[in-house]
Parts: structure tokens; sequence; C-alpha cells
């Protein structure tokens, strides 16, 4: 199948008609506006980006987040916050990322713009001349038919009135017609300069359009060519930022994988415990049974009660260090 091409495509059979040239104008001017679009659609994505990610750091390190836990699920947390905290910072570097291929295809749209100007300025001028010598050869064509149809008057009337004037009638027949003779002679002579030039003009129009319409043909290959590999290019930053995304979460998983229960369970009873003998059993005592047994002693001196045992020694099992927590501060044992 034989390809469309711009030069074969954009006529019309009005010499002074700007249809096609318009048309392809036109479309140039709406790709411009969808570079543009997607230009703003990328900036916008990158405040969208910069604020998510600012809001991912701002949460790993300021909320709570399981803070009293001990041991292997405190040091999954620790790893969950650690890289959550690297997940937004992916987010604002890609948004650095989409800044700058937004400024490439601002910059590109530019350049494309400058260079399709200096076509368009070209055209201008050549419609503007080839227009102006299109309506001075209407008007030189008018005027020639005008003086063919008084030159054929003037014959009529000398040819009509041959045998019913007078001579000096007669010679004011004959000097009317040779002066329209004359009229139509610089008419004709006009028309036809006229006509010389519009079709000289006409060809410079003709070689210049198809100039254009290739030079547009072009841009617009490059410019979709671009776009699409843009676009593409965006769609793979977005990919790998989930490729990143998700290895930062394999290191929390693994980090899961490695959480104990029973090592938990067993580092906060060992740093936690109260003691191991549980209250005696209630039994009844007969206050008279008492009195009669009881001996005079010395009152003990009373012992102050403290509300908390000193700071115990956190265990562990002697092939694991454990993480713990106590009051707020990190512990690791070997």
């Amino acid at each position: 199948m034989r390809e469309a091409r711009f030069r074969d495509n954009f006529w019309s059979t009005d010499l002074t008609s700007t249809v096609g040239y318009d048309s392809i104008i036109q479309h140039l001017n709406d790709s411009r506006k969808n570079c543009k679009e997607f230009e703003d659609f990328l900036k916008e994505r990158a405040i969208i980006e910069e604020k998510y990610g600012k809001e991912l750091i701002n949460l790993s390190k300021k909320k709570p987040c399981g803070q009293t836990e001990l041991n292997t699920l405190k040091r999954s947390l620790d790893v969950f916050k650690q890289q959550i905290d690297k997940v937004g910072q992916g987010h604002i570097q890609l948004a650095q990322t989409l800044r700058e291929e937004a400024k490439k295809m601002e910059d590109f749209r530019e350049k494309q713009k400058l260079n399709r100007k200096k076509i368009e300025l070209i055209m201008e001028a050549i419609h503007k001349n080839r227009n102006l010598q299109y309506k001075k050869t209407t008007e030189a064509k008018r005027l020639y038919e005008q003086r063919c149809r008084d030159k054929d008057e003037a014959e009529q009337a000398v040819h009509r009135n041959a045998n019913l004037v007078t001579q000096k009638q007669q010679e004011k027949l004959f000097l009317k017609l040779a002066q329209t003779k004359s009229a139509l002679e610089d008419s004709d002579r006009s028309y036809q300069q006229n006509v010389t030039t519009l079709e000289k003009i006409r060809e410079e129009w003709q070689k210049e359009h198809i100039k254009a319409c290739e030079f547009f043909e072009t841009q617009e290959y490059e410019r979709i060519n671009y776009f699409r590999n843009a676009l593409w290019l965006h769609v793979n930053q977005l990919s790998q930022g989930c490729v990143q995304n998700d290895e930062k979460y394999e290191e929390i998983r693994k980090s899961l994988e490695m959480c104990s229960i029973e090592k938990d369970i067993d580092c906060f009873v060992n740093l936690r415990k109260t003691g191991t003998l549980a209250p005696a059993p209630v039994v009844y005592e007969n206050y008279y049974d008492i009195q009669r047994n009881a001996t005079p002693v010395r009152s003990p001196v009373p012992v102050p009660i403290s509300r908390r045992g000193p700071l115990p020694t956190p265990t562990s099992v002697p092939d694991e260090a454990d993480y713990t927590t106590v009051d707020g501060y990190s512990l690791i044992h070997h």
C-alpha cells in the first residue's frame, strides 16, 4: 500500500485557496498542544510524587508504630520504618526525574516551534504575493475583456452606419474604432504580462508548498516518535519505581521471616518477670487462738516496698542475639 504523503494530499483547485496548508498548520498546532498537555501531566505527576514521598518520610519518622515491641518483632518494625522512609525518598527522586523529562519535552516543543516559524513566514509571504498578483491579473483580464467588447461595438457601429451617416460622422466612428483597438492592444499586453507573472509566482508557490509539506511531515514524524518514546520512558520509570519499592518491601519480608514468636515471648518473660511464687492459700485465722499463742516479739523495722525491682538483665539464647527495648532504649545482647 502506498504511503499517504503530505505533498500529495493537501491541494485545492482554487489557486488562492490555502485550505490544504491551513489543514496541516491546524494539525501541527493541535500536535504542539498535545505535547504541552503531556508536559503539564508530567509536572502535575511530579508534584503528586513529591508530596507523597514527603508524607511517607514524615509518617515513618514521626508516627509511632509498635514502639514498645520487643526483640525480633521490634527489629522487623525498625526495618519496616527504614524501608518506608526509603520508599518515600524514591518517590521524591521520581518527582525530580519527571520534572527533567517535562523540561526535555518543553525544549523539544519550542525547538519545533522555532523551526516551523521560519517555514510559515516564507509561506505567508508567498501566499500574500500570489493573492496580490492574482487580484491584479483578474483586474487586467476584466479590463481586457471590456476592451474587447468596446472594440466589437465600435466595429459594429462602423458597419451598421456605413451608408447612413455623413463623411464626418464616419471619420468619428473610424477614429473611435482605432482608439478601441489601441486600448485593446494595451490591455491585452498588460493581461498577458500579468498572466506570465502570476504563472511564475504559481510555480514558485507550488515548489515552496511541496517543500513546506515535506518539512512539516518530517517534523510531525519526529514529534510522534519523540512523544511515543517519552511516554514509553515515563512508563518504564514508573515500573522501575515499583520494582525498587518491591525490593525494599522484600527486605521487610525477610526481616519478618526471622521473627520468632517464641523468642519474643521468652524475651518479655525474662525482661519483665516479677517472680515465680504465687500467693499462699487464704486460711481462716481465729482471733482468740492467735492471742493465746502469741508471744511478745519486737516489732521488726518496716521494709520499704518498691513498686518495681531493680533493672533486670535481658537474657538470650546462647546462639542468638536478642533485640530488646528497656525504658525506651534498644539493647542487643550477644
